[in-house]
């Protein structure tokens, strides 16, 4: 049974393709359309849904719409808050309440374009993708809609390594839900308890990320990455803001931090140290807080095992603070935290909840790997480079010569096998670098037009990373970080952070062999299993996706090669 999963309500916009408990395929729509985040997360852009991803999930598994059984869309018009005043003019079937204030006054539309969805999938595609999304059958009938939050509850546990775990899922909003607490025990996902609108940590930090002059529901990270550089100048303001009560509930006050603390920074504005004190306040403030929510989520459930998802499951910083502070024993978070991962998790819910037969054995396969994108052969790259007319070189040990470019410390793309899903490139659609030299941050920030404080992040091989970075483990998503070790330092100085930790990223030979095998002919050259691993794209562009974006890409930027498949193109 084929079912197919969008998330499309807010942003990420993303599709997800299941079958019998097994991933088959799924994508951002960002990486077909060079759209970051799909679209911005706007209700008058909820019309659009990611028509490309779901054409490739389609195509991936060899069937068309019509071949789909079930549709799950990660939002559920009917749990929005009923609270007040009146029901949609525009549609008397709504049939549901919605509060005034919650999308300022775009609340109808929103929940109509959310309601005509299945319309918009069956009439509403693109003409060129008509092959597989015309004449898709009663979309109507096939179609669900399933609470976001259960979504990323779904997307966080159904996929982990564990049988039995907490569940708590953290992001600005679903339909009334910010945070949310379950259990999932094998099949059964059962949910304990939500906080709900206006209160939400993800609204917050998207507050903060505006006033620090960045683009919110885009830029948070950054303003992890700013954090780095501050004091706790600011935590008693937002102490006092975010009050953390009984049963797993908190409340934030409503505030305008230009009275605080002046005018807000714009985007071309200097950073100066209160923006790194704001930054370093808000970012201690989210980890105590998060904290506390775990330490009851723990005594709820007693479960050694926590899963997370929701787009605040992506601040590794955070992360490592649950893993090493928290109750937990075990911390798995989903790769794809954000939205589009609730492609995932609504497709997987439906999926348990009409063909799982027992709760006494799991259903869903774990997700050891984020590798569920496009892949290209050999014969189409070099037929698109020769129409082309670049110029290339067929290698003949991808990973030995590869490493030898590395070592002389040149900057390479890196395009092999299917690309990743979720917002980490993780050697697919890698930009790498040696960590050997301490200019090489600021070489691939200036590479990637990218603000000078921002890390770069090392992928190194999972039997070494004990050895490198204290009390790592298996981190194959890059959501954690961890402390570099100290007599390491002086030899990764590129990938270590001003605070002394890195976002690591574990590799063993099961999840990219060729990936693998390059970091390991590094090693034997440099005596470091460390390389900078960094997105293959440059500032305000997604990811690369296919051959011709990453050779666009590649010309375009001042890379000294790039490694497509078999390939080599140089400079």
């Amino acid at each position: 049974m084929y079912i197919l999963g969008i998330n499309a309500a807010f942003h990420d916009t993303a599709a997800a393709l299941v079958k019998d408990g097994r991933i088959i395929a799924a994508a951002e729509e960002e990486r077909f359309t060079h759209i970051k985040h799909g679209k911005r997360p706007v209700p008058f852009s909820t019309w659009e849904l990611p028509f490309h991803a779901i054409d490739y999930c389609l195509k991936t598994a060899g069937i068309s719409l019509k071949d789909v059984d079930h549709i799950a869309y990660s939002f559920d018009p009917e749990g929005v808050s009923q609270g007040s005043v009146y029901e949609s003019p525009l549609d008397e079937d709504l049939g549901t309440l919605v509060e005034t204030n919650v999308y300022n006054g775009w609340d109808t539309l929103f929940l109509n374009y959310i309601k005509k969805s299945p319309e918009q999938l069956r009439d509403g595609y693109p003409h060129h993708l008509q092959k597989r999304l015309a004449n898709g059958g009663d979309i109507a009938g096939k179609w669900s809609f399933v609470n976001h939050h259960i979504a990323h509850a779904a997307s966080a546990f159904f996929p982990s390594p564990y049988s039995e775990a907490a569940v708590l899922t953290l992001d600005g909003r679903g339909e009334k839900a910010t945070t949310g607490y379950f259990l999932g025990k094998n099949n059964e996902l059962t949910q304990l308890a939500t906080v709900d609108m206006p209160h939400s940590l993800g609204m917050l930090y998207e507050k903060m990320t505006t006033y620090l002059g960045f683009l919110h529901s885009s830029d948070e990270y950054k303003v992890m990455a700013l954090a780095s550089y501050g004091k706790p100048v600011y935590l008693e303001d937002f102490r006092s803001i975010i009050q953390v009560g009984e049963d797993g509930q908190y409340t934030i006050e409503d505030f305008d931090p230009e009275q605080l603390w002046g005018p807000g920074r714009t985007k071309e504005d200097p950073f100066e140290q209160l923006h790194h004190d704001i930054a370093h306040s808000l970012q201690k403030a989210l980890e105590e807080t998060v904290l506390k929510l775990a330490h009851w989520l723990h005594a709820q459930t007693g479960s050694e095992n926590l899963v997370m998802a929701g787009g605040v499951a992506l601040n590794c910083v955070m992360n490592a603070v649950i893993r090493d502070n928290g109750p937990f024993k075990n911390v798995w978070v989903q790769p794809a935290a954000g939205d589009a991962g609730t492609a995932l998790g609504a497709a997987q819910w439906l999926d348990v909840q009409l063909n799982a037969t027992s709760n006494d054995m799991r259903y869903t396969q774990p997700m050891d790997h984020v590798y569920w994108g496009p892949e290209y052969t050999d014969d189409e790259i070099e037929k698109f480079m020769i129409w082309a007319k670049t110029p290339y070189k067929r290698l003949t040990n991808i990973a030995k010569e590869t490493a030898e470019i590395l070592a002389q410390d040149k900057v390479i793309a890196w395009y092999q096998g299917r690309m990743e899903f979720g917002p980490r490139s993780l050697g697919a659609r890698s930009i790498l670098a040696s960590p050997i030299h301490p200019d090489m941050q600021a070489r691939l920030n200036d590479i990637k037009d990218r603000e000078d404080f921002r890390p770069v992040a090392p992928v190194v091989l999972e039997e070494a990373a004990n050895d490198w970075f204290e009390r790592a483990n298996v981190s194959p998503f890059m959501l954690f970080v961890y402390p570099v070790r100290d007599e390491k330092a002086d030899q990764i100085p590129a990938v270590r952070h001003t605070d002394g930790t890195a976002r690591v990223q574990t590799v063993n030979r099961d999840q990219h062999p060729l990936y693998y095998d390059l970091i390991t002919e590094f090693n034997a050259l440099t005596g470091v299993p460390v390389l900078v691993n960094t997105s293959f794209n440059t500032r305000g562009e997604p990811i690369v996706c296919s051959p011709r974006d990453a050779i666009e890409c590649f010309w375009t930027s001042p890379f000294d090669a790039l490694i497509i498949n078999s390939f080599i193109l140089e400079k």
